[in-house]
C-alpha cells in the first residue's frame, strides 16, 4: 500500500471552543469549530470529506491522494490551553497536576488561557500526558 499523505490540522483553543485550519496541501480554506476534541475529529474528518465531493463535483483539481482518501491527520496543538482541553476526557487536571508537578490552580489558568506556560513548563506537561499514558498502557 502507498504510503499516506499527512495533513497536518492546527488546533486552538478560543474562548470556549476548539478551531482548527488543514495544511496547505490540502486545496481552498477550511476551518472547523467544535465544543470537544473529540467532536472537532470527527467534524474534521467529515468536513474534509464534504469539501472534496464538492470539489469534485466541481469539476476542481483534486490530488489523487486525497480524492481516494489516502491520507491520515497528524495533529498539532498550537496552544497549551488546546492541548490541555484535548487531554481532557482522558486524564483530569489533577491527574495531569500529579504526573507533572505544576499545582493545579496553575494548570487551569493554562488550560483556560488566563496564563501561558514557559517552553519548559510546556514541555513538563506534555511529558506528564505521556507518563499517563504510559501508566494506561501497562495496564493488564
Amino acid at each position: 500500500m502507498d504510503k499516506k499523505e499527512i495533513i497536518k490540522v492546527s488546533v486552538d483553543w478560543m474562548d470556549r471552543n476548539f478551531c482548527a485550519s488543514l495544511s496547505d496541501n490540502v486545496p481552498g480554506a477550511i476551518v472547523i469549530t467544535a465544543k470537544n476534541i473529540i467532536e472537532l475529529k470527527r467534524e474534521v474528518e467529515e468536513t474534509l470529506k464534504f469539501h472534496v465531493e464538492g470539489m469534485l463535483a466541481d469539476g476542481d483539481e483534486v490530488p489523487q491522494w486525497l480524492a481516494e482518501g489516502n491520507y491520515e491527520f497528524d495533529y498539532d496543538y498550537l496552544s497549551t490551553a488546546a492541548l490541555i482541553k484535548a487531554c481532557e476526557p482522558y486524564a483530569s487536571l489533577a491527574a495531569l497536576s500529579r504526573a507533572t508537578g505544576i499545582n493545579q490552580r496553575q494548570l487551569s489558568h493554562y488550560a483556560n488561557g488566563i496564563r501561558h506556560p514557559r517552553p519548559e513548563q510546556r514541555k513538563r506537561i506534555v511529558e506528564g500526558m505521556h507518563k499517563i499514558g504510559r501508566e494506561l498502557l501497562s495496564v493488564d
